[in-house]
């Protein structure tokens, strides 16, 4: 029941959340679409006209439950190394490798989180690299 309801939480939470554009950003290339508090005398975001765009208000929030969740439903979690993963309760959390670890790191954190029951959410396919052969030598190769 629990699951259910949270899932619906989530659910009520996309469905109100808006796009809060910045005031000016579709005439200027050089305006950035992130939100920017409208602070001229004469705006008409600021002073909250209908057809200018909705500001962030207290009534676009979340539902308390589920407040800071990742859309699966589960806290997301950010992993730097393998020893972080230790005392994750794998129902309520869920992993995302760091941008900045390397193949070899991300491998084992990735195998380990998935033994443990972790949900990995940046998940990339494992290659296994093996030793490139050598190749034969001028000597080798003329057996005349």
């Amino acid at each position: 029941m629990m699951v259910e309801e949270k899932k619906r939480l989530i659910r009520v939470r996309d469905a109100k959340r808006a796009k809060f554009r910045r005031d000016g950003f579709g005439k200027k290339p050089q305006i950035a679409d992130s939100w920017r508090k409208p602070r001229g005398l004469h705006n008409k975001q600021r002073r909250q006209k209908k057809a200018k765009g909705a500001h962030p208000t207290p009534g676009y929030g979340s539902p308390v439950a589920v407040r800071g969740m990742h859309p699966s439903g589960y806290y997301e979690i950010r992993v730097f190394s393998p020893d972080e993963l230790s005392g994750m309760d794998p129902a309520v959390s869920a992993v995302r490798i760091g941008a900045t670890v390397g193949g070899r790191k991300r491998a084992i954190i990735q195998e380990k989180a998935i033994s443990a029951g972790l949900k990995v959410l940046n998940p990339k396919a494992i290659v296994v690299r093996t030793a490139p052969e050598e190749p034969a030598t001028n000597e080798e190769a003329s057996d005349d």
